[in-house]
C-alpha cells in the first residue's frame, strides 16, 4: 500500500470506486457537453457550405467524444482530468460565445 491510502480515512476500495465514478462522470455527461461545444465551434468555422460543415462537424464529433473518453480513463490523476475538462469547456465555450456574438456563420 502506498502512503496515499494510509493518510486517507477511506479504504482503498472506496477510494478506487470514487475515482472511477468521478471519471465516469467526466467521461459521459461532461464529455458530451465539451464535445457539443467543440462540434458547434467546428461547424461554424469550417470553410465549406453550412450544410456540409454541419455534417462534417457532426461526424467528427464521434471521434472527438471517443478520444476524450479514452484520455479521461488513461490519465493518471483524476484532478488533472477535471482541470482539463473544466478548462477545455470554459475556453471552447468562451470561443463559441465570442463567435456567436461576432456574427459568424449560423
Amino acid at each position: 500500500m502506498t502512503d496515499r491510502y494510509m493518510t486517507s480515512r477511506a479504504s482503498p476500495a472506496s477510494y478506487h470506486r470514487l475515482a472511477v465514478a468521478s471519471r465516469a462522470l467526466a467521461a459521459i455527461p461532461i464529455n458530451y457537453a465539451l464535445t457539443s461545444i467543440a462540434t458547434a465551434l467546428l461547424a461554424r468555422h469550417l470553410p465549406m457550405a453550412p450544410a456540409e460543415a454541419t455534417v462534417t462537424a457532426t461526424l467528427t464529433s464521434f471521434l472527438i467524444f471517443a478520444l476524450i473518453a479514452m484520455a479521461i480513463f488513461h490519465a493518471q490523476s483524476t484532478m488533472r482530468v477535471w482541470a482539463w475538462m473544466i478548462g477545455g469547456t470554459t475556453i471552447l465555450g468562451g470561443l463559441l460565445a465570442l463567435s456567436i456574438s461576432m456574427g459568424g456563420r449560423l
